[in-house]
């Protein structure tokens, strides 16, 4: 649960996730910044109640380079 500081390519052998979860998102402002928290909750598997998994805030530098990243993995996204 942190903001992020950087995005960058990973090193780690990654394969596809075996479960899905919901993503929430807010807006946060107060006055001096603007900031998306994301925040995932666990699997519907989870022995537990609903509660937030993880969370992250992109400031709007953050929130540009994850836009690029984005545009890059789905080509037929770009904006005209």
């Amino acid at each position: 649960m942190a903001r992020v500081r950087s995005f960058g390519p990973s090193q780690q052998r990654v394969k596809v996730h075996p479960t899905e979860v919901d993503c929430e998102h807010a807006v946060i402002d107060d006055g001096s910044q603007r900031l998306l928290h994301l925040s995932t909750f666990g699997s519907d598997d989870r022995a537990s109640e609903r509660k937030s998994s993880q969370s992250m805030q992109l400031d709007v530098e953050a929130a540009r380079q994850l836009l690029e990243i984005i545009e890059g993995a789905f080509p037929e996204l770009r904006r005209r």
